[in-house]
């Protein structure tokens, strides 16, 4: 007989960090699924994200622009106090000299449902790899809305805004999911433990179960990035994003604010247009 998901090993610091942000009383399902699958899964609202390792720095973009007119000279700004060039930084970003930004790193860890994934990869300016649902079994573990995510739609495609639901649409979207995730999960289990290759086994679960993944980029690509997935007022471009994708974006700036603050600062200035 197979073990239970928490039997079979998920430990680890990571397993304590996303247990921290999960509900556990929201486990309960509706009547009519099994005790036991219902007391596996696990039901988020939220993301992670995570700064693993960077080479980011405000200094870091003083150096590249300075070889522009100083050449090798430009090698005495390496360790120096960034501060005193802000007004380069405000140049670059204003005029739009972007190639300095891309002379740094950054790695992010991201755990989030599997569609914020698909708009996230369409950003071609970064590098991926994501946990593999070939190669290892799933988690069970599933995205709900918080009760702050707008559920109503109105206007027409391309011109549309995002309304509060009632309490009830709340619930009925809530328990729907649920009920599903529940279903999808079982019939997941039952593939493999008949011995169907978890490549197959896979296809019915919903792009709504959590997957990991590590992302590299440039300040530039997270510029450009920011600016498309995240709704700011005083954008010079609005841009309008799913808020699940916009959950990560916020994190990884917060992120990317610490890092390069003169950077940032000059991100803000432009109306967050990337160089």
């Amino acid at each position: 007989m197979r073990r239970s998901v928490i039997e079979r090993g998920w430990h680890g610091s990571l397993e304590t960090r996303v247990h921290s942000a999960v509900d556990i009383r929201d486990r309960e399902l509706a009547a009519g699924y099994g005790a036991t699958m219902a007391e596996q899964v696990i039901f988020r609202d939220d993301v992670t994200v995570e700064l693993i390792k960077s080479s980011a720095s405000d200094a870091d973009v003083i150096w590249a622009a300075r070889v522009s007119t100083a050449g090798e000279q430009s090698m005495d700004e390496i360790g120096e106090d960034p501060n005193r060039s802000a007004g380069l930084i405000n140049y670059l970003a204003r005029e739009r000299h972007g190639s300095p930004f891309e002379h740094t790193s950054m790695t992010f860890f991201i755990s989030a449902p599997i569609f914020v994934f698909r708009e996230f990869m369409r950003h071609r300016i970064a590098s991926y790899n994501e946990e593999s649902g070939r190669y290892r079994e799933l988690k069970p573990v599933f995205y709900i809305p918080s009760k702050e995510r707008r559920l109503v739609q109105v206007g027409k495609t391309g011109a549309y805004t995002f309304e509060d639901g009632t309490p009830e649409q709340f619930e009925v979207s809530v328990s729907a999911m649920k009920e599903a995730y529940v279903v999808a999960y079982e019939s997941y289990q039952k593939m493999l433990e008949a011995g169907v290759a978890r490549e197959v086994a896979r296809v019915v679960l919903p792009v709504a179960t959590y997957s990991s993944m590590y992302v590299t980029m440039n300040a530039r690509a997270l510029m450009n990035f920011l600016s498309l997935r995240t709704a700011r007022e005083g954008s010079h471009f609005p841009s309008y994003p799913q808020r699940e994708i916009e959950m990560v974006a916020e994190k990884m700036e917060a992120e990317f604010a610490k890092l390069m603050p003169l950077t940032y600062g000059a991100f803000e200035k432009s109306g967050r247009i990337a160089p």
